[in-house]
C-alpha cells in the first residue's frame, strides 16, 4: 500500500510540476505577445503620426507656392493696372510723358522715382 501511496504522491508532483511549467509557460507566453502587439502598435502608431506630418507638410509647401503665385500675380496686375492709367493719362492729354515717373526694364519704379 505504501508503495501505491509513494507512486500516486509522486505522480501528483508530477502533475503539479507540470501545471506549474504550463502556467508560466502560457504566462511567458501572454507577455511575449503583448510585447509583439505593443510593438506592432507603436510602429503603426509611429507609422501614422509619420504619415500624418508627410501630408501636413506637403500641404503648406502647396499652400506656400499657391499664395507666392497669388502675391506674383496680383503684383503683376496691379503693375499692369498702373501702366494702364498712365497710358490712358497720357492719351487723354492729362499727363505729359515727361511727368510720369521713370521706371526701369522690370517695369518697377526706380527707388528715386518712387519717392
Amino acid at each position: 500500500m505504501d508503495v501505491l501511496k509513494k507512486g500516486f504522491s509522486i505522480a501528483k508532483d508530477g502533475v503539479v510540476a507540470a501545471a506549474e511549467k504550463t502556467k508560466a509557460g502560457v504566462e511567458e507566453a501572454a507577455a511575449k505577445t503583448k510585447e509583439g502587439v505593443m510593438y506592432v502598435g507603436n510602429k503603426t502608431m509611429e507609422g501614422v503620426v509619420t504619415g500624418v506630418n508627410q501630408v501636413a507638410q506637403k500641404t503648406t509647401e502647396q499652400a506656400n507656392v499657391v499664395a507666392d503665385t497669388a502675391v506674383t500675380g496680383a503684383n503683376e496686375a496691379a503693375q499692369a493696372a498702373v501702366e494702364g492709367v498712365e497710358n490712358a493719362a497720357v492719351a487723354s492729354g492729362l499727363v505729359s510723358t515727361t511727368d510720369l515717373p521713370k521706371t526701369e526694364a522690370g517695369g518697377e519704379q526706380t527707388e528715386g522715382a518712387a519717392q
